[in-house]
């Protein structure tokens, strides 16, 4: 009785003992399991949605230079289409490479207040290392986009005028000596970034449009007028053109401001939202003033006026409401409307009116990122909520951008004019950009036949013409 009694004991003891062991492995097996999870996700920092967003990004904002080529093609006259679409396309090959090799390194590598360094040139260290929560490359090639579109804008106040390698040497060189550095000042961790206050620009109205206005304003004055300027219309001569250029435009805005999130997140949905208002606020206003001043509502005018509200809203796209955005819309369309009306009337040959649209609206809605800016949007607070003195950094990044992009084109210029000069001759540049540039022409005459003149059917001339 006593043996069986102690049998008991130990078989219960051995039975409590063998329930805290199960109860204790438990969990510890668990934690055994789930280990390598925990440390896979704490390694794993690059997000697929957000790398996904950003790939649709970067090729939404390239199909914008795309988009700009058109626009500014059906703007001049037919003799100069090919030559106006070319100003655009070639940035692809030249402001891209120049990025890949160094612009990107000058932009963002670390340097210094002014400008970055050369520790990434050549891509060197800029690989599939994660870059926030997308590949570093593709951060990269997402910034190479916007270096090539800020060239291109830059065309649209030269066509018809300059030639062709000339042009090429300029874009090539201002997107080193001004883009690089702009970039880096703003977004690189330059002197903008560290005001007291900041500049704010989410998706590039300072680096973007207030340089390429400033530029587009030099590069014109320095040019001269076209050869025909003042002497017959110079009328567009594809208007369709110019508004499948301006639907183009917007459709790739979604990923210029949405994409400058970095994520597909809440502020990447504000920068579409935002992005979507903001023109049609200006739309609104501009066919309003055109109907009281000019009586009729232009196709030319309304596809500028979208231009216009997005060149404006780009600055505050991740930093303001969408009503907010409305309002910088509808204001934006003011300054640069009455801006192109007394352009017209001057002896200043802004072919396609960039400053008034990119460097004017660019400025207005950099002044208004300040006024409407929300520090719940993730930025900080502006006028309305208190901080006037973001309105005074942003003033002061317009200043800076302005001066230096306007006054490094000047002296690129009159480098290139001293060496291989400009313009092409007077009588060249009136029978049109397009021969004497590429060889070709936007609109054969022929459609590819040999044309046969008259006098060969009567037996008379023996020459042709193709």
């Amino acid at each position: 009785m006593t043996h069986t009694t102690s049998l008991g004991r130990v078989g219960a003891t051995l039975a409590s003992a063998l329930h805290a062991a199960a109860r204790f492995a438990v969990p510890v097996l668990l934690l055994l399991l789930i280990a390598p999870q925990i440390a896979g996700a704490q390694e794993e920092v690059i997000s697929a949605g957000d790398t996904a967003w950003m790939l649709t990004s970067t090729a939404l904002v390239l199909l914008m230079t795309a988009g700009l080529a058109f626009f500014y093609g059906g703007l001049v006259p037919s003799k100069n289409v090919l030559n106006t679409m070319m100003m655009s396309f070639i940035a692809f090959g030249f402001s891209g490479v120049l990025w890949a090799l160094v612009g990107y390194s000058l932009a963002f590598g670390e340097g210094g207040a002014f400008m970055g360094d050369f520790s990434m040139a050549f891509l060197n260290g800029v690989g599939l290392e994660a870059s926030g929560s997308i590949p570093h490359i593709l951060f990269m090639g997402f910034q190479a986009t916007f270096a090539i579109i800020t060239a291109a804008l830059i065309s649209g106040a030269v066509v018809g005028r300059m030639k062709f390698g000339a042009y090429v040497t300029y874009i090539s060189l201002w997107g080193l000596v001004v883009y690089a550095p702009v970039a880096h000042w703003v977004w690189g961790g330059g002197w903008l970034a560290g005001l007291a206050t900041p500049a704010l620009d989410f998706a590039g109205g300072t680096v973007v449009h207030v340089n390429a206005g400033a530029a587009a304003l030099a590069a014109a004055l320095v040019l001269g007028t076209r050869a025909d300027y003042g002497r017959r219309a110079m009328l567009p001569h594809n208007v369709p053109f110019v508004l499948l250029g301006a639907g183009l435009l917007w459709f790739g805005w979604f990923g210029f401001n949405g994409g400058s999130a970095l994520a597909a997140n809440e502020i990447g949905a504000l920068g579409v939202v935002t992005t979507l208002f903001a023109p049609a606020a200006t739309l609104v206003v501009w066919a309003l003033l055109d109907l009281m001043l000019a009586k009729q509502v232009t196709a030319v005018g309304s596809a500028t006026a979208i231009v216009v509200g997005l060149v404006a809203v780009t600055p505050a796209s991740g930093f303001v409401s969408p009503m907010s955005a409305i309002s910088i819309g509808a204001i934006a369309a003011l300054p640069s409307y009455f801006v192109i009306r007394w352009r017209a009337g001057t002896r200043l040959d802004d072919s396609l009116d960039v400053f008034a649209a990119h460097g004017v609206g660019g400025a207005t809605g950099a002044v208004l990122t300040g006024v409407f800016a929300e520090a719940a949007y993730g930025g900080t607070d502006g006028l309305l909520f208190g901080n006037p003195a973001q309105v005074v950094s942003q003033v002061t990044a317009i200043l800076a951008v302005f001066v230096y992009s306007a006054l490094a084109t000047v002296v690129i210029l009159k480098v290139i004019q001293a060496v291989g000069g400009l313009r092409p001759s007077a009588d060249l540049e009136q029978r049109g950009m397009d021969r004497i540039a590429h060889g070709e022409e936007g609109y054969a005459s022929g459609d590819g036949a040999v044309l046969i003149l008259d006098e060969e059917l009567n037996g008379g001339s023996t020459s042709a013409a193709a």
